[in-house]
């Protein structure tokens, strides 16, 4: 996963031209008003600095659909290219027109950067570490905002320091990230997908993954572009195809068919053994004990309560039959040097996908203890050239890992001719013996225990078609042939499908609570309480003048940020997005209730200093972990990838309203209901956004972009007949 870590690491570094401008403007503003005469000019003052804020704003209005046309690569590039000139016109900048101008340029470079950035390594990032990831942009915007205080710093302690350079510096790091952005960063492989170049496409999966074989990522890719139709739920217990089950009904069985002559196995169709399935048909206690939960929320959480840890053992005892075999040269006999693999717990085929295999629980190691048992190593494998669905017999299936421990399966529709079923499996985990002994292992000594595995299924119409999958190709060439008839949906018509409405409702609800739940206004009270805190006063005993100590106090404050972005980039995909969501929230509450005291109750100037300091520490240090960087994360995995791009300017649109509102109406409450009045209100969104999240927002750690999708489409037809 190391190609898709570092260009994540290389496109946040847009967030962190970011965060270094927001800390530049906020030093040099002091310097500028001294130069052109702004003291008596507070309008003019506040759009140099809003000035930004408005560019980002327009231009949001226009990157999602234009990504969408022309790609997210391109649009990063136009970032660059905006944040490098706008670094140099504030560099010359003769005067307040010209530098506005130039400030209109920098909110253009920030606006889609903030806004494509997190989409962008949300599509290229594997399911397992996409939330690590995405926590990127939040860790570069706060390291950008500490490397330019420091900066910011080093200048104000000069005889005349000089606003332009302060500002011009931008441009030094932005020509990094335009090199980064046209030699170094690939298109997205699912925006590649939406357009047809399937060969594109897969060249950089194959940069990204580190590996040739591609195909099953490849097809979930394709069937991502397929939302909104019916969806299933089905249940099914999965085992190997021996003498133990020929005598059962042919009807009741779902042949799974090897690539090695000889190995297949069977898919037996069972009812209300499984969570997701329980919760899809009846809800669950949580939707009986809270009538306003979110349906949506108790099916992601069936599938995060009782998923199987790492390395099941469960796949084990009947070998890796969803495992991708990379190696196209493997021989069909079981050899020597494949026995001399087993002690390594992986056969000849899957060295190179023992990454994965260490992180995805349906895609087992092969060779493992059970299989020492079996003989030959039990894989489906898919070579290139060998069928990819065999073309007799009914229900018969393939399948291929896609991540997260999730399995694609298609099977033939027999109620649609010439039509497929895809199938997205998840591990319901528990022993086989518990459900009785339907299935054995030939050869195996735990076959007595008859262990078997039982799997959720979400089943719907495949955007592929059987005679593209029938026939003698392999299944890059199969998605090749069928893209060209895809059939594609308009924008409009996607926009109003139930799971595209009801993810936007998500969205577009965290960026407004976000905006509202109080961190501009902690911002601008931070250098005054910390001033009552004794802190300028002891710099001014060292020397420091008032300017520098409050850029040296903003310096440390975002420096206390980083490794507390740095635990949340640990717990995102461990603990998950909505844990730390609802975990969070209440230390922000608690933190905006001691500073609403703080300003009520006379506790002394000193008592008053240090509570204050410890609450606006811990509520940074807290938001940077939970409510500053999910939101963007959720928006950028909740959509279909046809839509992905105009639903994510919707939110951000939201997001720099809110800004613009929340930044502008500050003052004016201060005024009305003074400093504790506007905590108060920020407390109530705080307790508020709680509630949306518990009942509105479900999990999403470590499932695929396009069974993200799926789920809200489930869970929004389901909401609707409730």
């Amino acid at each position: 996963m190391r190609g898709a870590v570092l260009i994540a690491l290389a496109a946040a570094i847009g967030n962190m031209l970011q965060g270094w401008d927001n800390a530049t403007i906020a030093g040099s503003v002091l310097y500028i008003k001294k130069e052109f005469n702004l003291q008596t000019q507070p309008t003019m003052e506040g759009l140099i600095v809003a000035m930004s804020l408005i560019g980002a704003t327009v231009i949001t209005t226009f990157s999602g659909p234009v990504s969408d046309m022309l790609g997210r690569r391109p649009m990063l590039i136009i970032s660059s290219v905006l944040y490098f000139l706008s670094g140099l016109v504030m560099l010359w900048a003769p005067n307040v027109y010209v530098l506005l101008l130039a400030r209109l340029l920098d909110g253009f470079g920030i606006g889609l950067a903030v806004t494509l950035v997190p989409v962008y390594i949300s599509e290229t990032a594997p399911p397992e570490i996409r939330g690590q990831l995405n926590t990127f942009p939040q860790f570069t915007g706060s390291l950008g905002m500490f490397l330019s205080y420091c900066m910011v710093f080093g200048m104000s302690l000069t005889q005349a320091p000089s606003w332009r350079l302060m500002l011009g510096v931008l441009s030094i790091p932005s020509l990094a990230y335009f090199f980064l952005t046209l030699f170094y960063l690939p298109e997205s492989p699912r925006w590649l997908v939406s357009k047809g170049r399937m060969k594109e496409a897969k060249q950089v999966l194959q940069r990204l993954r580190g590996r040739e074989d591609v195909s099953g990522e490849m097809a979930l890719l394709m069937e991502g572009l397929g939302v909104g139709g019916e969806v299933s739920i089905e249940e099914y217990i999965i085992g190997p195809d021996n003498e133990l089950v020929d005598n059962q009904d042919e009807k009741d069985q779902i042949k799974l068919y090897g690539a090695e002559e000889g190995l297949s196995w069977i898919a037996k169709p069972v009812t209300g053994q499984s969570t997701l399935g329980l919760v899809s048909r009846h809800g669950s206690m949580a939707n009986q004990s809270m009538p306003l939960m979110d349906p949506l929320v108790t099916l992601f959480g069936s599938v995060h309560e009782k998923m199987p840890e790492m390395g099941s053992m469960l796949f084990s005892n009947v070998g890796s039959m969803f495992n991708i075999t990379e190696n196209q040269g493997k021989t069909d006999n079981w050899d020597e040097e494949s026995q001399k693999d087993e002690e390594n717990h992986m056969s000849d085929g899957s060295g190179a996908e023992s990454d994965d295999n260490l992180r995805s629980p349906l895609l087992s190691r092969q060779g493992t203890n059970a299989e020492g048992n079996m003989g030959p190593p039990t894989s489906l494998s898919m070579r290139q050239g060998s069928n990819f669905m065999q073309a007799n017999g009914v229900g018969e299936q393939a399948s291929m890992g896609i991540g997260g421990g999730w399995q694609l399966a298609y099977r033939k529709d027999e109620k649609k001719e010439g039509a497929l079923k895809r199938i997205y499996l998840h591990e319901e985990g528990g022993s086989g013996s518990r459900r009785g002994s339907i299935i054995s292992l030939p050869g195996d000594t735990h076959a007595d225990q008859g262990e078997f595995i039982h799997a959720a299924a979400l089943v719907s119409q495949s955007v592929l078609r059987a005679e593209s999958l029938l026939g003698q190709q392999s299944i890059e060439e199969a998605i090749e042939t069928q893209s060209e008839t895809v059939t594609k949906k308009s924008v409009w018509k996607a926009l109003l499908e139930p799971g595209v409405k009801h993810a936007l409702i998500v969205g577009v609800g965290l960026q407004i609570l976000q905006q509202f739940s109080g961190i501009n206004g902690v911002l601008y009270y931070t250098p005054q309480i910390l001033e009552q805190a004794g802190v300028g006063v002891l710099l001014s005993n060292m020397g420091i003048g008032s300017d520098s100590a409050s850029f040296l106090i903003s310096a440390v404050t975002t420096l206390l940020m980083l490794p507390t972005i740095g635990v949340a980039m640990r717990l995102m995909d461990l603990a998950g997005r909505r844990w730390l969501l609802l975990a969070t929230l209440p230390v922000l509450l608690s933190s905006l209730i001691v500073l609403v005291l703080g300003n009520v109750i006379n506790m002394g100037e000193v008592m008053h200093a240090v509570i204050s300091t410890v609450s606006v520490v811990v509520y940074f240090c807290t938001f940077v972990m939970g409510f500053g960087p999910i939101p963007n994360i959720l928006c950028s995995e909740i959509f279909p990838t046809s839509v992905r791009g105009i639903c994510i300017a919707i939110c951000a649109l939201t997001f720099w309203i809110g800004d613009i509102i929340v930044t502008y109406s500050l003052p004016i409450m201060l005024n009305s209901i003074g400093l504790g009045g506007v905590f108060a209100i920020y407390a109530v969104v705080c307790a508020v956004a709680w509630v949306f999240v518990f009942l509105k927002v479900p999990e999403t750690k470590g499932m695929p972009l396009e069974v993200i999708t799926e789920f809200f489409a489930v869970g929004a037809k389901r909401a609707a007949t409730e």
